[in-house]
This record gives structure tokens, C-alpha cells and sequence, in this order.
């Protein structure tokens, strides 16, 4: 018998594998598809390695604007797949190298549990049986599906990991969807040449993220050429056409070579054998601050809970499971989860927003207190984005202590990790701007606008 038992391998399933074998469990770790789940299979990771390659074409592009003459600038979207897939490929391998090293049994293969109660529960895979003390479920998210007439008979739409698959960069695009994966989608296709169109039934771009950089970052893709449409409900798709009804009920249509939907990810939660066990699920799998299930014994950990749909925090939740499994009290916060769109330029977020301030009154009563400054206050900014816009915000209560943190402008994904830290250990201004921020960096924007706070 084992004494754990962990269904799926992505950014929960092996972080929780090698913490608990190193912990000195007893460890089998079931994956159906590849090890490293929907991250470095076809979300965080490869999306990442696209954009990356985007962002060199538009420095190669526009270096002139710093002295430095470049040939025409072009894209050989072959070249870049490859270059995608072989990152996919080393890290994944790493992922399991990983598992050896630490003892982890690997079992690629659908596991479903069969039954068993605390102590003796039993997991079926692959025609096999293995029996576990515990069992730790992180089989992670997949995309949501509205029901939209002729989603499912048009040969123009595809998903997220559709459009990582294209062989050829289309002519026009049309996301359905302006979330995180939209506006990544959006920037990458808008780099490399594609008429990007956008529809978004909220009012806004980028859901819960801060409305202020939501609308700044709208603006700037706007101004690349990128349509927006918000506020609009797509009542169906014909062909390569997306049919969409506006606020005031007009019906419009937008073409595109390929269709992305891109409108949100749900628990998979379904087809591994909860119901046989007892599991409370609702939007997902429920759980404590202890990443404890209603069955004792069982924990969950990842997007399959429905919560906080991030690889980083799925790798949290899997941590806190584990460190209870081993006697070692953790309990989970989600007050200062990082949240990061890798458009070009950066958005980045941690803790409170001014619309979360704005609604719970905490702003007119002078609770809370709004810092903010352009990024141009930041020497480093200045000489490495020639043109460049952007905005650091900071929330901070009457006393001092540091609520929220958001950026727009590069590299807002490597400054924001110092906020994070902040939020969470409950720092005030004073104790951030006690240490000393190293010069010339970008960082140094927060620097300024916490003193701006004060």
C-alpha cells in the first residue's frame, strides 16, 4: 500500500509527489496524458515560448527607435513552433527526472477511484489496482464550452490548444473571449501580422484585474490595430463568421480565418470516480484552508477545485495538502495570489484592486489610500522602452500595511513577486521602503510610488 496517491501530474500533482517523498511517503503518481499538466503542455509554458519569440519580432521592428538598424524583420512560424515544442519537451523532461530522483511511482494511465475509505482507498489504472492511505485529486481544469449554435459544426474554431497547434499564422483572427488567454492570444497574433478581433460580453477587458490598466492595455492594442467589441453577447457562429449581439441589441458579424474560444476554464471534476467515494463537489471539488475534501483522506489541490485557476497557486494549495499530510499544520491564503497577463507590455497584480476598494466604501471613508505613478519614473524604464507607457498603483491602509499592488509596463511580472511578499507577510510602507532597492532597475517605480504613499 502506498501512502499517497496522486491523479494528475500538472503544477499540483508532481510539486505534491516530490514534496511528500522527500517527506518519506510512499508516493504513485497517475497521469493520463503528460507529465506537467495543461502548464507545460499547452498553457503557461508554450504560450510563454510564443510570446517571447513576438516580443523579439517587435524589438527587431522598432530598433530603430534606439540607434540600431534592422534588416526587414520576419517571421518563420515553423521555426518557432519547433523552438516551442523542444522547451515543452526539455521541461517536461525535467518534470520527470524530477519524480525519479525523488522515488515517485509514475503511472501514465487514467486512474479512477473505485472505492475504499480512509486508510484503504483503491485507484484503477491501466487494468491495476493500487491501494493508498491517501489520495491527493489534481486533475486540474479543461476549457469551458457555451452552448453557442454552430460552435461545434464550424471548422474555424478552435480552442487553446488548437491554436498551438497551427501550422501557418492566419490572416484574421476573432477571440471570442477578452481574458487573460484572450489578450495573450491577441497580443501574439497582433505581432506577427494577424487582423486580431476581439469580443468580450463583459464591459471590460481582463475580468477582476485592475480597471484602470485594463482600459490603459485596451488602449495600446487598439492603437496596434486590435478591434474590440465589449459588452457584446455572441449568439452564434456560422462558418468563419461569429454572430454577436451589441448593448443596444444590434446584430453585427465579425470574420475570421480561425475562431478562438477563449471564455474561461472549469474543474474537471467528472470521469475519475468521485461519486464512489463521496466527494462534495459544487463549482469544484470543496475544500478546507487544508486542502482537505469532505471525505477524510482525501485532499484537492489545483484548478480542480475552482477557485484560483493558476499554476502557482495550484502549486501552493498541493504544498499546504501535503505539509498536513505530514503532520505540519499549513492552512491556505488566497489574499496575495499574483496574477500576470504576458501581453507586450506586461499587466501584473497582487492583492486588493481600487474597484474592490471602491465597492466595499473603503476609499470614500479614507480606509484605504491610492499611490500611483507612471512607469517613467523608473531611470531603467525610461532607457529600455523608448515610447513606452505605463502605471504602478499601490493600496494601502490608513495605517500603513500594503493591500495591493498593480503594473502595467515591462517587466511588471519581475517586480511583482517583491509586492506579493509584501502583501503576504503584511508589511507596511515603511518596512518596504526600509531596505535598500538596488539602481538603475525598473523596481524602482514601486520604490517611488510607496514613498508617494506615505
Amino acid at each position: 500500500m502506498y501512502s499517497l496517491a496522486i491523479i494528475g501530474g500538472g503544477p499540483a500533482g508532481y510539486v505534491a509527489a516530490e514534496k511528500a517523498a522527500k517527506g518519506g511517503m510512499s508516493v504513485v503518481l497517475f497521469e493520463a496524458s503528460e507529465l506537467g499538466g495543461v502548464c507545460l503542455n499547452e498553457g503557461c509554458i508554450p504560450t510563454k515560448t510564443l510570446l517571447y519569440s513576438a516580443k523579439m519580432l517587435d524589438q527587431a521592428r522598432h530598433a530603430d527607435r534606439y540607434g540600431i538598424t534592422v534588416p526587414e524583420a520576419t517571421v518563420d512560424f515553423a521555426a518557432v513552433q519547433k523552438r516551442k515544442d523542444k522547451v515543452m519537451k526539455k521541461l517536461v523532461g525535467g518534470v520527470r527526472v524530477r519524480m525519479r530522483n525523488a522515488g515517485v511511482e509514475v503511472v501514465k494511465a487514467l486512474a479512477t477511484l473505485i472505492g475504499g475509505a480512509e486508510g484503504a482507498f483503491v485507484v484503477e489504472a491501466a487494468g491495476e489496482r493500487y491501494e493508498a492511505a491517501r489520495i491527493l485529486v489534481c486533475t486540474g481544469s479543461e476549457p469551458a464550452v457555451p452552448p453557442i449554435p454552430g460552435l461545434a459544426d464550424s471548422e474555424a474554431v478552435v480552442g487553446s490548444r488548437g491554436i498551438l497547434g497551427l501550422t501557418a499564422v492566419p490572416s484574421r483572427l476573432v477571440i471570442i473571449g477578452g481574458g487573460v488567454i484572450g489578450m495573450e492570444f491577441a497580443s501574439l497574433f497582433n505581432s506577427l501580422g494577424t487582423e486580431v478581433t476581439v469580443i468580450e460580453m463583459l464591459p471590460k477587458i481582463l475580468g477582476p484585474m485592475d480597471d484602470e490598466l485594463s482600459s490603459m492595455l485596451q488602449a495600446q492594442y487598439a492603437k496596434k490595430g486590435v478591434q474590440f467589441f465589449l459588452g457584446c453577447k455572441v449568439t452564434g457562429i456560422e462558418g468563419s463568421e461569429v454572430v454577436y449581439e451589441t448593448a443596444d441589441g444590434s446584430v453585427c458579424r465579425a470574420a475570421g480565418d480561425k475562431i478562438l474560444l477563449s471564455v474561461g476554464r472549469r474543474a474537471r471534476v467528472r470521469g475519475f470516480g468521485l461519486e464512489n467515494i463521496g466527494v462534495e463537489v459544487q463549482r469544484g471539488i470543496v475544500v478546507n484552508a487544508r486542502m482537505e475534501t469532505s471525505v477524510p483522506g482525501v485532499y484537492a489541490a489545483g484548478d480542480v477545485t475552482g477557485f484560483s485557476m493558476l499554476a502557482h497557486t495550484a502549486s501552493k494549495e498541493a504544498e499546504v495538502a501535503v505539509a498536513n499530510m505530514l503532520g505540519q499544520p499549513a492552512q491556505m491564503s488566497y489574499d496575495a495570489i499574483p496574477s500576470i497577463v504576458y501581453t507586450n507590455p506586461e499587466v501584473a497584480g497582487v492583492g486588493l484592486t481600487e474597484q474592490e476598494a471602491a465597492s466595499a466604501g473603503l476609499l470614500e471613508t479614507g480606509a484605504v489610500r491610492i499611490a500611483k505613478l507612471p512607469m517613467a519614473y523608473s531611470g531603467r524604464f525610461v532607457a529600455e522602452n523608448e515610447r513606452g507607457e505605463g502605471l504602478c498603483k499601490v493600496l494601502a491602509e490608513a495605517s500603513g500595511r500594503v493591500l495591493g499592488v498593480h503594473l502595467l509596463g515591462n517587466p511588471a511580472s519581475e517586480i511583482l513577486p517583491a509586492a506579493a511578499l509584501a502583501i503576504s507577510r503584511r508589511m507596511t510602507v515603511s518596512e518596504m521602503l526600509s531596505a535598500v532597492w538596488p539602481h538603475p532597475t525598473v523596481a524602482e517605480v514601486l520604490k517611488e510610488t510607496l514613498e508617494t504613499a506615505l
